[in-house]
C-alpha cells in the first residue's frame, strides 16, 4: 500500500501530529510531506491520502487550501481519504474563537468534503487533534491518539 500523508503547520503542532500518522504505517510505502511541497506527480499511484493543517477561521491554512484546489476533479477516484486538524479548544479559548468555531467549524471537515468531491473515498471521520492555546503545545496524548487513529484507518483499508 502507498500512503501519502500531507499537511501544513505553523507553530510544528500540525506536523508532529502527521509525522505521527506517517509512523503508524507498519507495512507499504509512506511519505509525509507539507503541502506546498506535493505536485501532482507525487498523488500518482497511492491507495491513501490523508491531509491535515491547523483551523484558522474555520478553514485550513492558505497553502493547503491552494494544495486542495490544484487537485484536478476525479483524479482521486478509488483513492482512499481521510482528513485531520489540530485545533484549540476549552478554557484556554478565548470568546472569539469560541464564537468562530460556533459559526464556522474546524477545517478537518472542510478538507474531507474537497477531497471527497475530487473523488476520494473517506475512510474515516474528519478528526481533530487538541492545542493547548494559539501555538501549542499538543494536549497530552495527541501524539498517541493520531498514531491510533491512522492504524484504525490502515486496518479498515486493508480489510477492503
Amino acid at each position: 500500500m502507498k500512503t501519502l500523508v500531507v499537511y501544513d503547520s505553523v507553530y510544528k503542532n500540525t506536523e508532529n501530529i502527521a509525522q505521527a500518522i506517517g509512523r503508524a504505517f507498519a507495512s507499504g510505502t509512506v511519505n509525509v510531506m507539507k503541502a506546498d511541497g506535493v505536485t501532482q506527480s507525487d498523488l500518482t499511484g497511492i491507495n491513501l491520502l490523508i491531509v491535515g493543517s491547523p483551523t484558522q477561521g474555520g478553514r485550513p491554512l492558505p497553502a493547503m487550501q491552494k494544495f486542495l484546489s490544484e487537485i484536478p476533479v476525479g483524479s482521486l477516484t478509488n483513492i482512499n481519504v481521510a482528513a485531520f486538524d489540530t485545533r484549540m479548544t476549552g478554557e484556554k479559548t478565548g470568546a472569539g474563537v469560541r464564537f468562530i468555531v460556533k459559526i464556522f467549524g474546524f477545517a478537518a471537515g472542510r478538507i474531507a468534503t474537497d477531497l471527497q468531491k475530487k473523488g476520494g473515498k473517506l475512510v474515516a471521520p474528519a478528526e481533530g487533534f487538541i492545542v493547548d492555546g494559539r501555538e501549542g503545545p499538543l494536549k497530552s496524548g495527541e501524539s498517541s491518539r493520531a498514531t491510533t487513529w491512522a492504524q484504525q484507518i490502515a486496518e479498515k483499508v486493508h480489510s477492503h
